[in-house]
């Protein structure tokens, strides 16, 4: 069965590195969704050695921690869930009390339209945020690139 993570980037790519990439994924009503996958297609967090999965970690706190230094969000979702597409991938999404599904489930129905200049002000903060994921991202993937040398 054809896997779209191995197929496509997944989202709007903002980061790739030899072990995953990050997107962002474009999501009405929630303005900082993110996703980062695993490059190679493995369904669990388990299938990887130890260090892979210290890496793996490693970056989904990285993307949280920018979300949380840039959006100052109500709070971070974190969900490797993979029912549907079994390719290791987690989802972190910032949530703010205004989003249209809070405080639910981002895959409940959505409780209320956003307005848009909530929206805009998120949205607008997007690329200093993602310059500053990029940077993190890359200098740990040097520092890992260190060790394994």
């Amino acid at each position: 069965m054809p896997c779209p993570l191995c197929e496509s980037d997944g989202g709007r790519l903002v980061f790739s590195g030899p072990l995953f990439r990050v997107v962002h994924v474009e999501e009405p009503g929630l303005p900082a969704f993110y996703r980062l996958i695993w490059n190679a297609h493995v369904a669990e967090l388990t299938d990887l050695p130890l260090q892979a999965r210290a890496e793996c970690l490693e970056a989904v706190i990285t993307v949280e921690e920018v979300l949380r230094q840039y959006l100052s969000p109500h709070k971070i979702n974190l969900a490797s869930l993979g029912n549907q597409v079994p390719h290791l991938h987690w989802h972190v999404i910032a949530r703010f009390d205004w989003d249209s599904h809070f405080p639910d489930a981002v895959w409940a129905a959505a409780r209320r339209v956003v307005e848009p200049s909530q929206l805009l002000q998120i949205r607008q903060m997007l690329p200093t945020l993602e310059e500053a994921l990029i940077a993190k991202l890359t200098a740990a993937a040097v520092k890992i690139n260190a060790v394994r040398e």
